[in-house]
């Protein structure tokens, strides 16, 4: 779910997976595809929103792996929701997400200069929050506007939409200013119950 470019997709039908694919990004579904012909492996691609799997007939899946895409739509509650009813009964959700906490901060300031300055509250969104400025650099960059979530919304909108989350782990991106204090990723595993 939202998993393109040739990673994620090819890994698990190489495992032996039928593996489907949804995601809003032409090029990035195609890479997945140029990774799938190379390696002799099927992949079912299927452009569309994350928020709305209405495409996908309800418990379809055993299955969703949603890596770190969730900061590229406003709302995620949806997503959640979709989530659970595209899955068949004692499906598994792994999903992955940013830590809200990256959004607080002045990005420039801790890119140039690896300084922690609290600039943003959260939920943050690079449309309302980020300066005329910025969001040029970002496009600039080829850098899509990204959306930080609360953890209401990431774990506790898993639970309203019905999942019951299983196991949670932190990992960090040593790379980033933030990532040398504190882990910046939040991996979930959820489970839809079986009736």
């Amino acid at each position: 779910l939202a998993g393109a470019g040739g990673q994620q997709a090819p890994v698990l039908a190489a495992a032996g997976a039928r593996v489907t694919v949804l995601d809003n990004s032409p090029a990035q579904l195609e890479q997945d595809q140029v990774v799938a012909r190379r390696e002799g492996l099927t992949i079912t691609s299927v452009l569309g929103d994350m928020r709305d799997l209405s495409t996908f007939a309800d418990a379809s899946f055993d299955l969703v792996f949603h890596p770190c895409a969730n900061a590229f739509v406003p709302e995620v509650r949806p997503v959640w929701r979709e989530a659970f009813r595209v899955l068949r009964p004692g499906g598994v959700l792994l999903s992955g997400f940013t830590n809200p906490v990256e959004y607080l901060f002045d990005a420039a300031a801790a890119e140039q200069r690896g300084e922690l300055i609290v600039r943003h509250t959260i939920p943050y969104s690079d449309v309302t929050d980020a300066t005329p400025e910025e969001r040029a650099h970002f496009a600039a960059q080829g850098y899509p506007l990204a959306f930080g979530h609360t953890l209401e919304d990431q774990l506790g909108g898993q639970l309203d939409a019905g999942f019951v989350l299983t196991a949670m782990f932190e990992d960090r991106w040593a790379e980033s200013a933030l990532g040398r204090h504190l882990a910046t990723f939040i991996a979930t595993r959820a489970l839809k119950p079986a009736r």
